[in-house]
């Protein structure tokens, strides 16, 4: 049996420019979206959302 080898936690970039923008700007979207469900369910799970949203409004902001 030959020996295989796995890249357990390796990164892959998320890429370059405006494809860069437009995959935060989705996930932003995204997490607002996940939020808004979640406040009607779980207030900790709704926090949690936000705070990923927040952080990604950074990201783009610093991108600009």
């Amino acid at each position: 049996m030959e020996k295989q080898y796995c890249k357990v936690g390796s990164i892959n970039p998320i890429g370059s420019g405006s494809q860069e923008l437009q995959l935060l700007r989705h996930q932003l979207q995204h997490f607002n979206q996940k939020a808004l469900e979640a406040a009607q369910k779980d207030s900790r799970l709704k926090d949690f959302f936000e705070r990923k949203a927040q952080k990604i409004q950074k990201m783009l902001q610093r991108s600009l």
